[in-house]
């Protein structure tokens, strides 16, 4: 057999051959090809690059980085440089993009493109900006804040104007491209396209415009969004623009949260508007600083505008003259210092929020590789950028898992194993759980079915009540609503009924009934009976009604009633009975107890505690009953509203501060001041009584039996009565009567003294304003005492003429004088005869030098004592020395009420709480300085508080003090005297009644001890001591006097 030759095999390639031959490396990549002229040469070197960096990642472009940066500056070469530019553009294009990323910045290859925007060549600059400009579109959108500042830098500071331009055109995509990422950045855009508009360069100028424009249609606030284009006007023209743009935005109720895109547009305004000349201007900025920092949710969003803009409220608030624009002001600057956390300085030296570091981030990433036993430098270009870009996700707070997955493409540069998905994904929730804020209230969760659970904001008039609050509410639980006066409780109960709250389940879903205060004064004439069949919402049988309405105490009688003639209770028991027969998931009650007497209290206590799948919300400021009553709180704290489990006891071991709820404390900084009375004549102690009922009695036309037997009772300076009874036992309708509300009917007689003032708040208080409510409290105050008098008391029973006592008054009005008899036309003035008064009459058809004057008796025998009263209180009115009718004198009498400026002169009565409408309604019937204060249920609307510090005033009140309440703690604090209220009848005890001036102390006044007095304008009328005469001066006089009495003329008994 021959012998076999070996041949030499055939060459097989090895694997490393044939992946270099299928992949070519960096430096298998010719450089040079890239830059040449040839188009297709530089695109097959392109495409090798692209398959290159899909492979081996960052690291191999880096290695060409140099050479594309020394392309685009070759300024011989305009092919190299559109052939770099032309590059970028194809990589960014490409799945390669992931790997050009973390070199895009870090390489020099962004800076070289930017300079090139300005390139001579037209086909360079436009290669160059859409290089950059597909990057942008193309690159992770969380890298926005890495690109950024250098766009800015160019259009605030280059020297060309194609690079301005240029790089406006990539602002503009990523507007497009990352509108999140960008709106989060608008603080730093903003001021500088604010100032790019102004570029003396028209291309630039119409581009910074058009950009500006397309920016801040990232705004999202829905408050402002229609005010965005006067907005950007008042940039582009603030000398004109900004007082206009103004108004209109403190015109605007803001209830949206406030971020730092809204921001970032609203600061460089309102910072123009501070150094605005008009005080006016001025105000406005400080109400819309007020109200929108009140909206933000962090002092992370507001710290950055805090230099731009407390420096200016702190000039304006030392330099501006108005001292209730100064107070607004000040509000401002307290607001911005708590929110931002200044508690002092300027804010121009703060020290920089701690964000969250990419470096730490990067070990992070490191130790959880680690854990899952791979070791990773961290010094990698691509663990580098993929820590830059999670850094801004926790800066957003932006823990979704799905955005931080798409980290895991430069992870895989780093390691291919574990796998880079998993370890984004541990890396979420490390970083999330390391970000937690201590701040933040856990999710309330708890057993049983949700009725609602929603979040919305609220807000009422130009009042921001609730910001992006949350409601959850469970079947079966009873919620006590607590908060201070004008937080919004009752504003947040008329929202649910009325749909106003987003998210909460419409009418059809869950059947919520809302109870009334009080009852349209529309219903007064209609029967209990028929009130309830008429509610369309109602679906119950008339039996059926009829047998609720008896169950909660409605006899056959009562039940045929007109509801006018129902006592403040029955009227509440009324609206329980309508709300029970409603059959409601929900229940919204808002004081419920209101003009209740202890028995009904307990029965209502009762009846809500045995509801055991309704749902209620209670408004209460009786903290018993709420105590007894509810399972849960909640809570409306500087605009949120958070639940609390337990009793109102509970609440307050939670949260102390809350404690004016339960206790009746009043805060040493929270104080009410009743204004002290005037000295009437003749009253020398404060036991000498003012006002005397004597036997009277009362029925009202409606009914059929007398509602007040033989009442006798008197008041002095010194009274502190108790007026106590069950509900429809007569209490209101004897205060009625006392202040002339209504007049005797079954006999007896009623006395005050002439010059008497009373301050009185009825039952259902609001009615005093309820014609006003589109009036301003300075408004209101300015119509009510327009003329010197109260316009209220000239509504009265007792100053009404009928027309029996008209024709009295025409019997009586003729007098013989001088043997000519004339008729009593008007009486015009009032002067002191002894222990009576003379009053100045005219006569018709004759002029004022034939007024003569008559004693008090003779004009009342002639059925002239309406007219007579008429005088007394114009009177009255004017020795309680006229206090001048001009805002300031308004403003800081309602603060002695603890009622702002700001809620006085600015805003309407209508969009206040109930406790601000009481303040008004007292600080209205203060006014005149009263001798007797009588409160008819006034702590319904009170918060624990306000009654606590109407309390203390009313206790050094140097006038008398008559009270109808069922509110023990209010009436054993104040009241010594009780008149108790039975059937009709009154049974006083604890009275100091005393016939003339009693036994107490003197209250004359000293000399040297006048009060100022003014003049209806308000002009303070300087008052003059009398001169002492000599004895024989006195004689001359005596002897002149005597000789005018001789001759028939008038002399009085004042004269020497």
């Amino acid at each position: 057999m021959p012998a076999v030759t070996a041949s030499s095999a055939p060459s097989v390639p090895s694997p490393a051959d044939l992946k270099a031959a299928m992949h070519p490396t960096a430096t298998q990549v010719d450089a040079a090809a890239l830059f040449v002229a040839d188009k297709s040469t530089r695109e097959s070197a392109a495409t090798k690059l692209i398959a290159v960096a899909q492979k081996d990642g960052p690291h191999s472009l880096q290695a060409v980085a140099p050479d594309l940066v020394k392309a685009l500056a070759d300024k011989k070469s305009p092919a190299a440089r559109e052939g770099a530019a032309q590059l970028i553009a194809a990589l960014s294009k490409s799945a390669a993009v992931k790997a050009l990323e973390p070199v895009f910045i870090e390489s020099g290859i962004y800076a070289a493109l930017l300079e090139t925007f300005a390139d001579k060549m037209p086909a360079v600059r436009t290669a160059a900006v859409e290089a950059v400009r597909e990057y942008v579109v193309a690159m992770n959108p969380w890298a926005t804040a890495l690109i950024l500042p250098a766009l800015l830098h160019e259009i605030k500071t280059a020297g060309k104007w194609q690079i301005k331009t240029g790089s406006l055109i990539v602002l503009n995509q990523l507007v497009k491209s990352a509108p999140t990422q960008m709106a989060k950045l608008m603080p730093d855009i903003v001021p500088v396209l604010s100032e790019a508009i102004w570029d003396t360069k028209a291309d630039v100028k119409k581009a910074a415009r058009d950009s500006l424009t397309k920016a801040t249609a990232l705004v999202s606030n829905k408050d402002i969004e229609r005010f965005i284009p006067a907005l950007i006007k008042a940039l582009i023209n603030p000398v004109e623009e900004v007082p206009n743009t103004i108004a209109l935005l403190s015109a605007t109720t803001f209830v949206s949260e406030v971020d730092s895109p809204t921001l970032s547009l609203m600061v460089p305004l309102l910072s123009r508007g501070l150094t605005e000349k008009l005080t006016a201007t001025k105000r406005k900025v400080a109400v819309i600083v007020d109200n929108m920092a009140k909206l933000v949710d962090s002092h992370v969003t507001v710290r950055p505008f805090i230099p731009k803009l407390l420096p200016g409220l702190l000039k304006v608030e030392t330099t501006i003259g108005d001292p209730e624009a100064r107070g607004v002001v000040g509000k401002a600057i307290a607001t911005l210092r708590q929110i931002g956390q200044v508690p002092e300085g300027d804010g121009s030296d703060l020290p920089p929020i701690k964000h969250a570091d990419a470096g730490a981030l990067g070990h992070s990433l490191g130790a959880i590789y680690k854990k899952m036993g791979t070791e990773i430098h961290v010094a990698h270009i691509a663990t580098i950028y993929a820590s830059n870009l999670a850094t801004d996700l926790v800066i957003a707070k932006n823990f979704d898992v799905p955005q931080w997955e798409t980290l895991a493409s430069y992870l895989a540069f780093v390691s291919a194993t574990p796998d880079p998905i998993i370890v984004t994904r541990e890396w979420v929730v490390k970083s999330a759980t390391e970000d937690v804020d201590d701040g933040e209230v856990p999710e309330d969760e708890e057993e049983g079915e949700d009725l609602c659970n929603c979040q919305f904001s609220l807000a009422y008039g130009a009042k921001i009540l609730l910001n992006t609050a949350t409601l959850r509410l469970k079947r079966g639980h009873r919620y006590g609503l607590c908060g201070k006066n004008g937080t919004g409780k009752s504003t947040l109960m008329r929202a649910i009924t009325n749909g106003q709250v987003e998210g909460f389940p419409s009418p059809d879903e869950v059947r919520t009934f809302y109870v009334e205060h009080d009852i349209d004064g529309s219903e007064e004439d209609t029967s209990v009976l028929e009130f309830i069949l008429s509610d369309k919402r109602i679906l119950a049988t008339e039996a059926d009604v009829i047998e609720t309405l008896a169950s909660v105490g409605f006899s056959d009688e009562r039940q045929a009633q007109a509801i006018g003639s129902l006592s403040g209770g029955w009227k509440m028991k009324l609206a329980l009975a309508r709300a029970m027969l409603f059959r409601a998931d929900i229940l919204l009650l808002d004081e419920p107890t209101n003009h209740l007497d202890v028995v009904n209290v307990a029965w209502l206590e009762s009846y809500l505690t045995n509801l055991k799948t309704c749902t209620s919300i209670i408004v209460s400021h009786d903290s018993s009953f709420l105590n007894n009553t509810i399972t849960d709180v909640l809570h409306l704290n500087r605009f949120k509203l958070r639940r609390y489990r337990g009793n109102l006891e509970k609440f307050v071991a939670q949260v102390p501060e809350a404690k004016s709820y339960y206790t009746l404390e009043a805060a040493e900084d929270y104080k009410f001041k009743l204004p002290d009375p005037p000295l009437l004549e003749g009253v020398k102690t404060k036991e000498k009584s003012l006002l005397k009922m004597r036997k009277v009695g009362f029925q009202y036309p409606t009914q059929v039996t007398q509602q007040l037997y033989d009442i006798t009772l008197q008041v002095s300076l010194s009274s502190r009565v108790a007026v106590l009874g069950p509900n429809g036992s007569g209490k209101s309708t004897l205060v009625k009567l006392l202040i002339g509300d209504m007049e005797p009917n079954k006999g007896g007689e009623i006395w005050k003294h002439p010059n008497l003032v009373i301050g009185y708040v009825a039952q259902h208080a609001f009615h005093h304003i309820d014609n006003h409510l589109d009036k301003t409290p300075l408004e209101y105050m300015l119509w009510r005492y327009q003329t010197g008098e109260d316009l209220e008391e000239m509504t009265k029973a007792n100053r009404q003429i009928s027309e029996e006592e008209a024709q009295k008054m025409k019997d009586g009005a003729a007098i013989v004088v001088e043997g000519q008899k004339r008729l009593i036309d008007e009486i015009v003035g009032r002067k002191k005869l002894k222990q009576s008064y003379e009053y100045e009459v005219s006569f018709k058809a004759l002029s004022s030098s034939e007024n003569i004057w008559l004693p008090r008796d003779d004009l009342i025998k002639r059925g002239f004592e309406k007219k007579v009263i008429e005088v007394d209180t114009r009177e009255a009115q004017r020795l309680g020395l006229l206090r001048p009718l001009v805002r300031r004198e308004i403003e800081k009498h309602f603060a002695d009420f603890g009622l702002e400026p700001e809620f006085v002169s600015h805003n309407t009565m209508r969009g206040l709480s109930g406790g601000q409408k009481v303040k008004i309604v007292l600080g209205a019937a203060t006014w005149r300085r009263p001798h007797v204060m009588c409160l008819d249920e006034p702590t319904n609307y009170l918060d624990r508080e306000s009654l606590a510090a109407l309390i203390e005033a009313l206790k050094v009140f140097e006038g008398g003090v008559l009270v109808i309440t069922h509110n023990r703690d209010f009436s054993e604090s104040l009241c010594k005297e009780v008149w108790a209220m039975r059937d009709g009848r009154l049974e006083a005890s604890g009275h100091n009644w005393v016939e003339g001036q009693g036994s107490g102390a003197r209250i004359d006044k000293k000399d040297g001890e006048d009060d100022d007095q003014y003049d209806a304008m308000g002009n303070k009328i300087e008052s003059k001591k009398a001169k002492k005469i000599t004895s024989s001066e006195a004689r001359k006089l005596k002897k002149e006097r005597m000789a005018r009495k001789k001759r028939g003329e008038d002399v009085t008994d004042d004269e020497l």
